[in-house]
């Protein structure tokens, strides 16, 4: 499938489970107190076998198309442990992950399953806000001497706070679908109104400022 179509699949797939939820006129709050007009939760996914199934293949296809050199799977705790296990057998491939942090017993691991000296790695993670949580990741991949190709996700809200960190950090991000898309889809299958579609990447430019808010007073159809 082109990247282009599966975008679109990919983010019809989201918004029909709910794993992608709109409220434009009923914002969230995250924990950092910044209002959002969107809910992800890419761990329903896994509860849907057509769905599922369209997001590892996907994921197992950027990966070909991107990394072809990729030796081994690196995924996310939690979230990317699963997506990252279906991937690796789908492409025949090793996979561990990397723990939030160290375990305090044991061997004291952060990283779980095998990973060799100087293997060629894909991180594979299910949602790209800020990129800090995948930063860290690369990170402890990058110390235990392998070294990091890019990384994989379902999901991306193409903030610039998660593009700096990305550049900083030299990695490259492919995401099966974005919040742009996500959008466009939500207004033409009526999940939202085409007047929202302004304020929703308003938000997606600057989510700190709250003037996306105001401007539209149709209710979100869910």
């Amino acid at each position: 499938m082109a990247q282009e179509d599966l975008k679109v699949a990919i983010a019809r797939h989201l918004l029909d489970i709910k794993a992608v939820f709109l409220r434009p006129d009923e914002p969230f709050t995250w924990a950092s107190g910044i209002k959002s007009p969107i809910y992800t939760d890419n761990r329903l996914t896994l509860s849907t076998p057509e769905v599922r199934e369209a997001v590892e293949r996907g994921l197992a296809q950027t990966i070909q198309q991107y990394f072809p050199q990729a030796q081994a799977l690196m995924g996310t705790a939690t979230a990317g442990i699963a997506h990252a296990a279906i991937t690796a057998y789908l492409l025949d491939m090793p996979m561990g992950y990397v723990r939030s942090s160290a375990k305090s017993h044991g061997r004291n691991n952060r990283i779980e399953g095998r990973l060799d000296q100087g293997a060629k790695v894909v991180v594979v993670e299910d949602l790209i806000s800020t990129a800090g949580s995948v930063g860290d990741v690369v990170a402890a991949v990058r110390e235990a001497g392998a070294e990091v190709l890019g990384i994989v996700s379902i999901f991306t809200y193409g903030m610039a706070a998660a593009d700096q960190r990305l550049q900083e950090i030299g990695m490259v991000n492919h995401s099966l679908t974005d919040f742009d898309a996500v959008v466009r889809v939500a207004a033409q299958e009526g999940y939202i109104q085409p007047s929202d579609v302004a304020r929703l990447l308003a938000f997606r430019d600057n989510p700190a400022d709250e003037s996306w808010i105001d401007g539209g007073s149709h209710k979100a159809d869910q």
